[in-house]
């Protein structure tokens, strides 16, 4: 944020130091607050002094500070439901063969995550899918992938980025011979293409009829070796994860905590589910994060909004669903202006 620069200093203020100030002064920060701040970066006390009553004396100003107000008012009313939920068990129930009724009352619509046992029993891909089953079968079908994702810290949000087309027999051998890795993983970011190519999968698949809409068969595959991490985000839609093969550490915060993961793009965070850093992020300090391990045959729902960090333990299958029988059509009325 550097001013224009003339002999005896910066003269004028930029509009990003401007913006600067205005957006602290909506934030509460004291006038006086700031005055080190701008003279530390080289503007002088009476410059400084005078872009802040200038701010302090702006109807522009004044008026998103009420705005400013209204959101405040909105966050009082959020964080009360923040605080009722840490009055709940830090576990995630599981609950065995949840019925649909039971599922819709205790969590779907209370926007509460469960993990759900023994409804994966009868899949076809619990015994079949491996690297080497798919080596076996569908060697050659053309398949999307993420790569290159440990050269870049923000993989997630640049995904499209880091899309790479290659045979499946290849990938599977990736994946079953390099260990531990997050530089590549096939996900849902890559779903076009993988449902096609590899379309006999499905029907080793069951599409949960007690929850979900049937039809065309659905289903987004995630297939990645043991270290691939999915950082902290949510999703525009309610999620289910059917873990078919491997574990899966999960950790999620409830949506309603928006107000203190320091959500500026989009859907992501740049807290790290890995390591929260009190010190960069201390808001942090005071939210609940709930962990689980997600074993083979259990299915996680993860309710519209809640963050999720992932973390694949072994190498991994998962299929994810998002065609409720109920409501499930958040992302409509999303904004549509992503910086916050």
């Amino acid at each position: 944020m550097a001013g224009q620069h003339g002999g005896q200093g910066i003269e004028e203020l930029s509009r990003e130091w401007r913006s600067w100030i205005a957006e602290n002064l909506m934030l509460g920060s004291h006038p006086s607050s700031l005055m080190p701040v701008l003279q530390q970066a080289g503007i002088a006390e009476n410059l400084a002094r005078r872009e802040v009553e200038l701010a302090l004396q702006s109807p522009y100003l004044a008026g998103a500070v009420r705005l400013s107000n209204r959101l405040a008012k909105r966050d009082w009313v959020i964080d009360i439901q923040r605080r009722l939920n840490q009055l709940r068990a830090p576990e995630i129930p599981r609950r065995h063969q949840l019925s649909a009724q039971a599922f819709l009352d205790e969590f779907y619509s209370l926007n509460q995550p469960v993990i759900i046992t023994g409804m994966m029993d009868g899949w076809p891909a619990r015994s079949k899918w491996s690297p080497a089953y798919f080596r076996e079968r569908y060697a050659e079908r053309v398949v999307e992938v993420q790569f290159g994702r440990e050269a870049d810290a923000q993989y997630e949000m640049n995904s499209l980025a880091h899309k790479r087309k290659m045979a499946f027999g290849e990938y599977a051998s990736l994946v079953e011979n390099s260990g531990q890795t997050n530089d590549f993983y096939m996900t849902a970011n890559n779903s076009s293409q993988n449902r096609q190519a590899l379309r006999e999968l499905w029907d080793d698949i069951g599409q949960l009829p007690e929850y979900l809409v049937q039809g065309e068969r659905t289903g987004f595959l995630w297939f990645g070796p043991a270290g691939t991490v999915t950082p902290f985000h949510h999703d525009l839609t309610n999620n289910f994860m059917a873990q078919v093969a491997g574990r899966k550490r999960v950790r999620l915060m409830a949506a309603c905590e928006v107000a203190r993961v320091y959500n500026q793009r989009h859907c992501f965070t740049p807290v790290d589910g890995r390591d929260i850093d009190l010190q960069r992020h201390p808001l942090m300090g005071d939210v609940q994060v709930r962990e689980c391990i997600l074993e083979p045959g259990e299915i996680l729902f993860l309710p519209v909004g809640c963050w999720h960090f992932v973390e694949a333990l072994d190498i991994s299958l998962t299929v994810a669903f998002t065609n409720f029988k109920w409501e499930n059509d958040f992302y409509s009325k999303y904004p549509k202006n992503h910086d916050f």
